[in-house]
């Protein structure tokens, strides 16, 4: 992977990188990305036109503590189309360890020797989603409050002024929970994917993630149109009720289940905490 953010036409190989849940460390690891084809969508919802795409690749699960590796922003067409792209490597500044090399491939030498200063990355990474925005376009990540609480930590760890209300932003994780909420089975992105006959490529590669996860946002678009509100500033704000509803529901399962004190409760903030 070259250095640097990059804007293309065509999505080019990158080396691999997480999306940090307990399910992707047994995940085989990819060693290239090659994009394919989206199927085509025709979805009446407004905000599935024309999408930004989000994910990171990070040191650990810690959002407070932890560091970006990798990152890619994109911009998706009405047909899944990647039409712009941008993606980065760091140098974290910290040693990366060896579990979550396990899963997105990048080494401490490698980062070091190839990535570019946090600081600098941290920037690009937040004005680029700033421009996004401002296009008024969603922004899709899944499991966003991950990748948005962690750029949160480290804009501010790197004295940058941080993104502290992202919207609107597209979370298929919680959208997949809300239309088919009794669905049994893994709710990793790469299940996902599956179920819904997205490809994904290259899973845990920053790039990989973020379009799968776009396209996955799209065929919801156009599978549940009658359960989805159709413009994206009104499922933002239904996605924040959801997701505190799964949190709570997720809470009482591990005290029933005795995964968690009962006086322990789940973290139900969305899109960023």
């Amino acid at each position: 992977m070259s250095d640097g953010a990059h804007n293309v036409d065509r999505m080019q190989p990158v080396a691999p990188e997480p999306l940090f849940d307990d399910d992707f460390l047994d995940a085989p690891r990819a060693v290239a990305y090659a994009s394919s084809p989206a199927p085509p969508l025709v979805a009446s919802a407004t905000w599935c036109d024309r999408i930004g795409v989000f994910d990171l690749e990070t040191t650990g699960v810690d959002v407070a503590e932890d560091r970006i590796v990798t990152a890619h922003v994109g911009v998706l067409d009405a047909e899944g189309g990647l039409v712009r792209q941008y993606t980065w490597l760091a140098d974290p500044g910290v040693d990366i360890p060896e579990g979550a090399t396990a899963v997105h491939g990048i080494t401490t030498a490698h980062a070091r020797a190839h990535g570019r200063p946090s600081p600098e990355v941290v920037g690009e990474i937040v004005a680029a989603l700033r421009a996004i925005f401002a296009e008024g376009l969603p922004v899709v990540a899944y499991n966003a409050p991950f990748d948005f609480s962690m750029l949160k930590y480290e804009a501010l760890r790197n004295g940058l002024p941080p993104i502290l209300d992202p919207s609107p932003v597209i979370d298929p994780l919680v959208l997949d929970k809300c239309v088919d909420r009794y669905r049994k089975g893994k709710r990793t992105l790469d299940a996902v994917c599956a179920h819904y006959e997205v490809v994904l490529e290259a899973a845990h590669t920053a790039a990989a993630d973020a379009v799968a996860a776009g396209r996955v946002a799209q065929v919801l678009a156009q599978r549940f149109a009658d359960r989805l509100p159709a413009d994206g500033a009104s499922l933002h704000t239904s996605q924040i009720a959801w997701a505190r509803a799964q949190a709570e529901s997720l809470t009482e399962y591990f005290i029933r289940i005795g995964r968690i004190d009962k006086d322990d409760r789940l973290d139900g903030s969305w899109p960023i905490r």
